[in-house]
Formats: structure tokens, C-alpha cells, sequence
């Protein structure tokens, strides 16, 4: 969140602030900025595990990673999704009557595109999945 602070520009993350270009750490622990970390890193740990499971499936042609690493995927877009949408509705709802000139930044919008790649990446491996699962289907003699 980038906003203006005592005539200055201020910006304002998960793990710090910045005023002037001058960073501190959040002296004050407030919950909902505990969640969003604990979401969002949980979102990436599992989307980390998700694209290896997928990786080392089609290494190996094991369909059953492949599901793994699908449904990890999907979870990790699930967690970034709680994560932005709590993060989103205490900004808006607190720190944007507090600052009236204020906009979300780079950081926060690159974050709702990894869901929707997240996601995305999830589905089609669910889909190759589904692929693998079926298998080709068994020629049929009489037809020869």
C-alpha cells in the first residue's frame, strides 16, 4: 500500500514499512497481519510442492504426483486467496478512511495474478491427470 504520510510518500508491506525511503520493521503485532504471512506463506510453500510434485511426475510418468501436485496447486491459490482477501478488506476498511490519498502497489497486484496462475497451473494439471487416468483407448480388432 503506498500512501501519503505527513506531506511525504510512505509505503506499507507485510514485514515492513517505509517512510522517506527509510524502512522499519512493524513495531506493533496486529492479527490480521499475522494471518495474511501465515497464508501466504503457507500458499507458497505449497505451491513450491506442488510444482515439484508435478516436475518430478513427469519425470518419472507417475500419474498419482501428478494429482498431488494438482491439488497443491490448487490449495496454494486457495491460501493466497484468504490471504489477499483478508489483507484487502482491513485496508480498505481501516487504513483507507485513515489516509484518504492511498492506492494499492506493484506487490499487491502481481500477488492476484500468482492466484489466478496458481489456480490456472492447478486445473491443468488436474487435467493431465484426468488424461493420464483414462489412458488411450484399447484398439478394437474387429474394426481392422
Amino acid at each position: 500500500m503506498q500512501y501519503r504520510y505527513s506531506g511525504s510518500s510512505a509505503n506499507q508491506g507485510l514485514w515492513r514499512f517505509c517512510i522517506n525511503h527509510k524502512c522499519h520493521a512493524h513495531t506493533v503485532t496486529v492479527a490480521f497481519w499475522d494471518a495474511t504471512r501465515a497464508f501466504m506463506l503457507l500458499s507458497v510453500l505449497s505451491c513450491f510442492a506442488g510444482v515439484l510434485l508435478g516436475l518430478s511426475a513427469f519425470a518419472n510418468g507417475t500419474s498419482r504426483r501428478v494429482r498431488t501436485g494438482g491439488i497443491a496447486l490448487i490449495l496454494s491459490g486457495f491460501l493466497a486467496l484468504l490471504a489477499l482477501s483478508i489483507y484487502t478488506g482491513v485496508t480498505v476498511n481501516f487504513f483507507g478512511k485513515r489516509f484518504l490519498d492511498w492506492r494499492f502497489s506493484w506487490s499487491y497486484i502481481l500477488a492476484w495474478v500468482g492466484i489466478i496462475l496458481a489456480f490456472a497451473a492447478g486445473v491443468f494439471q488436474m487435467c493431465a491427470y484426468q488424461k493420464n487416468a483414462t489412458g488411450p483407448p484399447t484398439p478394437n480388432i474387429a474394426e481392422s
